[in-house]
């Protein structure tokens, strides 16, 4: 059985006031049963927020950094292409999350009232394999293979859509949202990747949008054989012969992942356990029809202007207020895939991923000391506003990137990893900014929850997984590394169109 996770969200602790730790809003990442949220364990939302907080406030209360909306449109540069009307017009962002949040399209409008955005122009909602019937009413805190679903796994979905939803709004605030949802149940096994691929081939086939955003993933090994994933690839080989392009968050376990025990089925989330101690990779991001999105930690002013070049993300359980022994809390996914060989996109970093596909591709902001805002009023452990970070945040803000490419190129740009490293490799003109800071090396506690901020009881339960590091080039933590919107989509739509 594989196991299934959510890409989203792994970044943002549950912090106390003055940065203590407490548990945290969402427990820990499912199992294989079901397609579970990256961001679930990693949401603050201390004292249930009425207002989207400032860094001065994060900083001051929690000890991390937060950003809102402006900051990061002056981070990526966004401004000089809206100020030319570029600011993703007829697009369409296609979103696909698991149950959704019967909250969202109220609370993207307070969301984007209170940030002062526009709202896009049309928000949808969609279930093609059937009516969302999970909800806070019906779902439990218990674990039963018979069902019903877990209230945490279900909230850890509502966060997750609140993240993807609004954050890629915030690149292309004039783009066009359609949200994807799919009926996931526990007791299915893999069936909740089955219900995304046929809700991908849904919107693929009646052509209802132009690039697709995935902020879950399953680590490879955690498959019954690759012939299991490529049984799942459908969706991917569509969309690249319909021109529509597919993004995925790397995950946040860096060169690692979850692991589940084989024993159970990987059926009880309880199962679920970080880490598998040699290194690890993530599909649906390793698909070499799918552009892989990994983790950078953004360093901003109160304007949103840099501090510091990007680096790895890559935090540590000091990092969110963990006391003892230090483990890693979260870092950009990456590394080599054990199930794809090489593509020939990738021929010419071969020295670096060898003759296997290399993730990530590309990286956005993820780190939870610097993690964004956002508003979800379903989830009761939020409850309004809180912070968060993860891959599950980068894949979103790619998105609305590769939405604005798409107008200025006047059509659907379609599979982007050829045009991305052959713009790679012709010159910091073309807008990709090099990351050369940091690694994605993962250190885990054997005995302890991380996700819910425990202290690790010992050294000796320690575990570090190597990882890569950046380089000022292509590399196994940060792909090509970040990007400079004002350059980069026109040089997007040159090469892609």
């Amino acid at each position: 059985m594989a196991l299934i996770r959510g890409a989203a969200i792994a970044a943002v602790a549950a912090l106390g006031a003055g940065g203590a730790a407490a548990p945290a809003a969402v427990p820990a990442a499912a199992a294989a049963v079901q397609v579970v949220p990256f961001a679930a364990g990693h949401i603050l939302a201390a004292g249930k927020m009425s207002q989207p907080p400032t860094t001065a406030q994060c900083e001051t209360d929690f000890g991390i950094a937060c950003y809102q909306a402006f900051q990061l449109q002056r981070a990526y540069n966004l401004a000089p292409l809206f100020a030319k009307g570029v600011e993703g017009q007829g697009q369409t962002i296609v979103i696909v999350d698991a149950f959704g949040s019967p909250s969202i399209a109220s609370d993207l409008q307070t969301f984007d009232a209170q940030m002062g955005l526009p709202n896009p122009p049309s928000f949808k909602v969609i279930t093609p394999d059937g009516p969302i019937t999970t909800n806070p009413t019906n779902c439990t805190t218990a674990y039963s293979p018979t069902g019903p679903d877990l209230c945490s796994d279900y909230y850890g979905w509502t966060d997750e859509t609140s993240l993807d939803v609004e954050w890629s709004h915030v690149m292309a605030p004039k783009a066009n949202i359609l949200l994807v949802e799919t009926p996931m149940t526990e007791t299915e096994g893999i069936t909740g990747f089955p219900q995304i691929v046929e809700a991908e081939n849904y919107v693929v086939n009646h052509h209802l949008g132009d690039v697709i955003t995935q902020s879950f993933g399953a680590n490879e090994s955690t498959f019954a054989s690759p012939a299991q994933i490529y049984s799942l690839r459908s969706a991917y080989v569509n969309a690249a012969g319909h021109g529509v392009t597919v993004l995925a968050s790397s995950g946040d376990q860096g060169s690692t992942d979850y692991i589940c025990d084989p024993a159970s089925g990987c059926a009880d989330p309880n199962n679920a356990t970080c880490c598998q101690s040699t290194r690890a990779v993530d599909w649906p991001s390793t698909d070499p029809l799918v552009t892989a999105v990994g983790g950078t930690q953004l360093q901003l002013d109160a304007a949103g202007n840099r501090t510091a070049p990007d680096q790895v993300w890559d935090d540590l359980s000091s990092t969110v207020g963990v006391t003892g022994p230090v483990y890693t809390w979260g870092a950009s996914g990456g590394g080599r895939s054990a199930v794809f060989s090489r593509p020939q996109f990738q021929n010419r970093v071969a020295g670096t991923v060898g003759g296997s596909r290399g993730t990530p591709d590309i990286a956005m902001s993820a780190a939870v000391n610097g993690a964004v805002d956002f508003y979800d009023t379903t989830d009761p452990g939020v409850g309004g506003w809180g912070i968060v970070g993860g891959t599950s945040e980068a894949s979103p803000l790619f998105s609305g990137v590769v939405a604005l490419a798409d107008q200025v190129a006047g059509h659907k740009l379609g599979d982007l990893n050829p045009a991305l490293y052959a713009m790679a490799r012709n010159g910091a003109g073309n807008g990709i900014v090099p990351i050369s800071t940091g690694t994605n090396s993962y250190t885990f506690c054997i005995a302890a929850d991380e996700e819910s901020n425990d202290s690790c009881p010992s050294s000796a339960d320690l575990v570090t997984v190597p990882g890569f590091n950046a380089n000022g080039s292509y590399n196994d933590a940060t792909g090509w590394g970040t990007v400079n919107a004002a350059l980069f989509v026109p040089a997007l739509a040159r090469y892609a169109g």
